[in-house]
């Protein structure tokens, strides 16, 4: 049985979900950053789901790629799977911008995590589940919780 890993529960706000993956926001709002977590279990790696799965990833990845790309207009989009701290498969989408606070290097470590406010955090919500609606993308009926208190590392 697929469960969300307590760190990507305690960072982040569910947007939704695509056929195989659950959307999540990250709370950090320096950036314009989703994350991608495929639902099944004991999955660490891409490698280790099977083809079809594989294909589904990225498939959804690409959409919402799409999807950031449209609203944000970024720089450059960031895809990557790390997973050293968290050992559950999760794909960041981040949008990035040449005048962003780590511009040009990694976001991870750059600085502390900043909590949205509530109104930001609803205002960022609203407008992703919008554009992301279609291709299969469900939308979360869990409103997001207002909270400041996020895992300080972020890195997952």
């Amino acid at each position: 049985m697929f469960t969300l890993h307590p760190t990507l529960e305690k960072d982040t706000v569910i947007l939704g979900h695509f056929p195989l993956s659950l959307v999540l926001l990250s709370k950090d709002s320096r950036y314009p950053w989703c994350i991608l977590v495929p639902q099944r279990s004991n999955v660490r790696d891409i490698h280790h789901l099977d083809s079809e799965d594989r294909r589904q990833l990225m498939e959804e990845s690409c959409y919402l790629a799409e999807s950031m790309v449209s609203m944000f207009a970024p720089d450059k989009m960031n895809v990557a799977a790390l997973g050293n701290q968290v050992p559950q498969l999760h794909l960041h989408h981040i949008a990035r911008f040449k005048d962003d606070a780590a511009w040009p290097n990694p976001v991870w470590g750059a600085h502390p995590p900043l909590a949205y406010s509530d109104e930001e955090l609803n205002n960022r919500v609203s407008r992703l589940r919008s554009a992301l609606a279609g291709q299969e993308f469900i939308v979360s009926d869990v409103a997001p919780e207002p909270s400041t208190q996020f895992n300080q590392t972020i890195e997952t």
